[in-house]
């Protein structure tokens, strides 16, 4: 397939409420070198698809807050692959809007659409799944996500059930998805071998997932249809504000993928993580002999084992006798949790809003 069809729409709105209080309103964390490795998660995820096509074809969705910061971040692309939101809508409206976008350039255009703030380990494998789904989407009316096999019951993530017996070159059919289930719920998927984690990366025909739009979510399809002579003008982004106040906050899960009946799924196996909790940002960190993972130079452990420790390079950090805990220095916020209770992390930062406002978030 030419490459000067495929587009890539990296979803960079987020405020990683989760990753709290590393991850901030000001610079969440798809903007943070979370991992320690000299790069944001953000500059891994588009360094990852310039193997798949020209940068002049990646697109950044982000808040309008974050416009200055993607340029720090992604200093090869033009403003105009900025495309900045007015409101916080989820990924319905995010992807409605790049889609019509993009098939205002070019009505034959394929699309990948992903997260910005995902780890990928294998990254080979990973391209070469992308690539068998966009020649898969090419030849097909069909919407694929990519599913990732399941190493335990996590009630964290969306499911995908699929049919085995009905697929086409590492394609399947998929039959349910279900969101976030109870942790007996999600034992029972692990155990029965046809669920999947649900990646929350897409990849279709443009003109499919707006014909996708048209029928499962038609005023959506309409706000943004209208748009079709001023994008790529001067005139965008002021139709976008306008457009985006009018639009429901639905996800694309909800809004398309639960509702169509052309969804498929490449099950795949490329060392992925949401890193969506610090419970999964532990586990890819190295630990020392008592499972503990550290960040910052000056830290002293006694009686101490299986904890996250993330805190400032310059500031000593003694802890003695926990077990299990996520311990994150961010300056001016402390934050000590049993990592058992982490999904609670939301719900509390909820709490500090109402009583103090954004100055802590």
């Amino acid at each position: 397939m030419e490459k000067s069809k495929i587009y890539v729409a990296i979803m960079a709105g987020g405020i990683g409420s989760r990753f709290w209080p590393q991850s901030r309103l000001s610079k969440p964390k798809q903007f943070l070198d979370i991992l320690g490795v000299g790069k944001t998660l953000l500059q891994m995820t588009y360094e990852r698809f310039l193997k798949i096509c020209p940068k002049e074809n990646i697109y950044i969705v982000t808040n309008e807050a974050y416009r200055e910061l993607t340029q720090q971040q992604l200093p090869d692309i033009d403003d105009g692959q900025i495309l900045g939101e007015p409101l916080r809508r989820n990924t319905g409206p995010c992807i409605a809007y790049i889609s019509a976008k993009i098939n205002a350039l070019q009505d034959d255009a394929n699309m990948v659409v992903a997260p910005s703030d995902h780890l990928i380990m294998n990254e080979d494998l990973f391209v070469d799944d992308i690539r068998k789904a966009l020649d898969f989407v090419d030849k097909k009316d069909c919407l694929i996500t990519l599913g990732i096999k399941p190493t335990r019951p996590d009630t964290g993530y969306g499911y995908i059930q699929y049919l085995e017996n009905k697929g086409d070159k590492g394609v399947y059919k998929v039959k349910t998805f279900t969101e976030k289930p109870t942790y007996e719920i999600a034992k029972s998927f692990l155990e029965s071998g046809d669920f999947l984690w649900n990646s929350g990366m897409f990849i279709w025909k443009v003109r499919n997932i707006l014909k996708a739009f048209k029928k499962h979510l038609p005023e959506m399809y309409d706000i943004f249809m209208d748009g079709k002579k001023v994008y790529n003008t001067p005139e965008e982004k002021a139709f976008i504000k306008k457009s985006y106040a009018l639009c429901t906050n639905i996800s694309i899960d909800y809004a398309i993928m639960e509702k169509a009946n052309n969804v498929s799924v490449i099950p795949s196996d490329f060392g992925w993580s949401d890193l969506g909790t610090w419970a999964s940002l532990y586990e890819k960190y190295d630990k020392d002999y008592l499972g503990n993972a550290v960040s910052g130079k000056n830290v002293m452990i006694y009686d101490s084992s299986n904890c996250m420790v993330m805190v400032p390079e310059n500031k000593l950090v003694v802890l003695e006798g926990l077990e299990d805990y996520i311990v994150v220095d961010a300056e001016d916020t402390l934050l000590i949790c049993r990592k058992s209770n982490e999904q609670e992390i939301k719900q509390i930062t909820t709490d500090i809003k109402r009583k103090l406002g954004d100055e802590f978030l």
